[in-house]
């Protein structure tokens, strides 16, 4: 039997065929979980159409604004109706507007910050909150970091802030939902050449020094953090929960 055999799962954040969430989508698909996606806004929903539409016609794809309360309650009321319960949840969501992720930190704005924390870290609670009652039989919830939340990664600024309050918010969501048998943790990733990455001044550079500096030397590959995802979605990491799981080729241990 495959790993996630009968598993039923949802995926937020596919922007395109280079996301992250896509590449973990697809290894859960093989695993054999079947799975709802959603997408944010008309610009997106062609790209994330055709994608999805390789896993079947029937395939549920829904619009979802993970600031809106309505939006997050509607997608988990049709998720509820179409597979009875949910096992797996994807939260692969992030933003900060682009003028904060250039420049010094110390100018960060106050609509700035608040923005990139409602989106990139409060949708996690919100989505949890509204995938737990689906999730009867227990389940696994996976969210996407980075490690500048820990260590200061020049123009990152208030994305690094932003993925420390997801990654502590992840610990008291595994705390919360650990009696309900649900687990929730993290996919630290090294840089991988998303849609959302190219957005980051510098990303090249970024790129290069984890190449020469981590003790793999190279970056990670997306079916690697597929594989990463498949495991925390399965009963191999049953006793695994609120963690933060570096899959970064050893980057994350170097001091210099």
């Amino acid at each position: 039997m495959s790993q996630l055999e009968g598993k039923l799962g949802i995926v937020f954040g596919v922007a395109n065929k280079r996301s992250i969430a896509w590449a973990i989508a697809q290894a859960w698909h093989r695993a054999g979980a079947r799975l709802a996606f959603t997408y944010q806004g008309e610009r997106l929903k062609e790209n994330v159409e055709e994608l999805v539409g390789t896993f079947g016609p029937d395939t549920l794809l829904l619009p979802c604004d993970v600031t809106k309360d309505e939006d997050i309650d509607r997608v988990f009321a049709e998720v509820g109706a179409k597979f009875g319960q949910l096992h797996l949840l994807l939260h692969s969501v992030a933003f900060a507007p682009k003028a904060a992720l250039e420049g010094e930190f110390i100018n960060t704005s106050r609509e700035a910050f608040r923005i990139s924390h409602d989106v990139s870290a409060y949708s996690l609670i919100a989505l949890a909150r509204g995938a737990a009652p689906l999730m009867t039989a227990g389940g696994s919830i996976v969210a996407m970091t980075y490690y500048g939340s820990e260590k200061v990664v020049p123009h990152y600024n208030v994305m690094g802030v932003a993925k420390a309050s997801l990654e502590s918010s992840t610990r008291y969501l595994a705390y919360d939902l650990g009696t309900k048998k649900i687990r929730v943790n993290c996919i630290s990733a090294g840089p991988v050449n998303t849609l959302a990455a190219r957005g980051i001044a510098g990303f090249t550079e970024m790129l290069n020094h984890y190449e020469a500096h981590s003790p793999l030397r190279r970056n990670v590959l997306p079916e690697e953090l597929g594989a990463t995802g498949t495991f925390l979605a399965s009963d191999g990491a049953a006793a695994i929960t609120g963690q933060v799981l570096y899959v970064d080729c050893g980057y994350q241990i170097m001091g210099m």
